[in-house]
């Protein structure tokens, strides 16, 4: 298979939401234009996403806010899971934080979708315990 992935890019934001939408990505109230367009404006760099000839197949964000680095929206197109691209868009994401100096990073993943639960434990990265989460908006 080949593919690439290359920085997002503004004319990249409704293939993004497109395919967020297709892969069943569990949605928020920030799925949308302009909240994808403000996180490219804000940090170029932070979404990452994985092309083939055609449309997108993959994302991922990499966000880094100078304590800790953060991963959301590893998704990888139905049409193209279980080969390896998933593991080759974190690889991408854990380079870019490493560039801007991060030391920890943490995922955040739905735990009730069993297919993203499995590549994370199948990864290199630990469940953390003990913790919760606790968000607002």
């Amino acid at each position: 298979m080949t593919y690439s992935i290359r920085s997002g890019e503004h004319s990249d934001v409704e293939q993004v939401l497109a395919l967020w939408a297709i892969a069943e990505a569990e949605p928020t109230h920030t799925d949308t234009a302009q909240h994808l367009s403000q996180l490219i404006t804000h940090d170029p760099l932070a979404l990452l996403v994985a092309q083939d000839d055609g449309p997108l197949i993959g994302t991922v964000i990499a966000g880094w806010d100078g304590w800790r680095g953060s991963i959301y929206r590893l998704v990888v197109a139905p049409s193209h899971r279980r080969l390896g691209l998933g593991s080759r868009l974190l690889a991408a994401a854990e380079e870019r934080l490493a560039m801007v100096g991060a030391i920890r990073l943490q995922a955040v993943v739905v735990e009730s979708e069993a297919l993203a639960t499995a590549f994370w434990a199948a990864s290199a990265w630990e469940q953390q315990t003990h913790r919760l989460r606790f968000v607002k908006g």
